[in-house]
């Protein structure tokens, strides 16, 4: 059967693109399967059948129908899987840097939903679609960290409106170029997809709002150890938002400096420290951290040989 999702667009989202809004609030869809979704009538308001230039209101209840899951489609596959938390409802994962979150060209194979549905035996929810059972929320290839992932759709959609109501807290630590004048402080910059590199994210006056507050941990020669928590959720935000500010994260292969000690490290230094949420079904405020990985330690102990 196929699975409903419900979104409630906020005072600030007014006036988007019905296409764009979905790709970027339905938790783990494009905006080409948002067009999908639109040519088949399956996203409605009161009733009526949206169109893919639809202009969205804040009193909108957007009703998006959702294909079933196939989980026959993919190939569970034994990978070691770092588990900070398990229940029948949820599962949270320190995943590991260079694992892909879900299959898609390019990475059909060895992607974290590859592994859980191996362990999980397919108990996994089905709102995202064949290719995303249980994603929720993502983090980039390259960045390591917490996650949630759905077990059953109840969970889905509670988890789905914790992240849509900003009450999900995700803090992340990161090695940057250069330091801010002050030690914490906010970058509130909205993003959008850049206009000729589909493959980026660039800081747009037309774009999505988006919110990241700083700490700074540690200074060290030319570069700072940083804290930051999203109050947004936007694709690469923290990334963009340091790039813009003038102090990109290091090894960053899309928005980093070319030429810096730590250009190629294998992916920006960048990592999902601790995750708050409400535990779908018992309510109870749950809190996962996750340990700096050795690759990010390596870096601080060779930016402390420097001071």
């Amino acid at each position: 059967m196929p699975e409903t999702l419900f979104l409630h667009p906020q005072a600030g989202e007014a006036g988007q693109r019905i296409d764009a809004y979905l790709a970027a609030a339905a938790p783990g869809m494009t905006r080409n399967a948002a067009q999908r979704l639109l040519s088949e009538g399956a996203v409605t308001v009161d009733g009526k059948a949206l169109k893919k230039n639809y202009k969205i209101a804040e009193a909108d209840e957007i009703r998006v129908v959702l294909p079933s899951v196939k989980l026959i489609d993919l190939t569970p596959e034994n990978l070691p899987l770092d588990i900070a938390y398990e229940d029948d409802w949820i599962i949270v994962v320190n995943k590991a840097r260079g694992m892909v979150v879900h299959p898609a060209p390019g990475n059909w194979s060895g992607t974290l939903v590859n592994a859980l549905m191996y362990h999980c035996g397919g108990r996994l929810s089905g709102i995202n679609g064949e290719l995303r059972p249980g994603i929720v929320h993502r983090i980039d290839k390259d960045t390591s960290g917490l996650l949630v992932v759905a077990k059953n759709d109840a969970a889905h959609q509670n988890l789905s409106g914790q992240i849509q109501r900003h009450d999900v807290r995700r803090e992340y630590e990161a090695v940057v170029i250069g330091g801010f004048r002050e030690p914490e402080g906010t970058v509130d910059l909205p993003i959008a997809r850049h206009q000729t590199d589909r493959k980026r994210m660039a800081v747009s006056p037309g774009g999505r709002e988006a919110v990241t507050h700083y700490q700074t941990l540690a200074v060290y020669p030319g570069y700072s150890h940083m804290a930051f928590r999203l109050e947004t959720g936007r694709t690469h935000q923290i990334r963009v938002h340091m790039a813009a500010s003038g102090h990109p994260v290091i090894g960053d292969p899309l928005y980093g400096a070319k030429k810096d000690r730590f250009s190629n490290i294998g992916g920006q230094c960048l990592h999902a420290a601790h995750l708050t949420l409400t535990h779908p079904e018992t309510g109870e405020q749950m809190r996962f951290d996750a340990p700096l990985p050795d690759y990010f330690t390596e870096i601080l102990g060779k930016l402390e040989k420097m001071t």
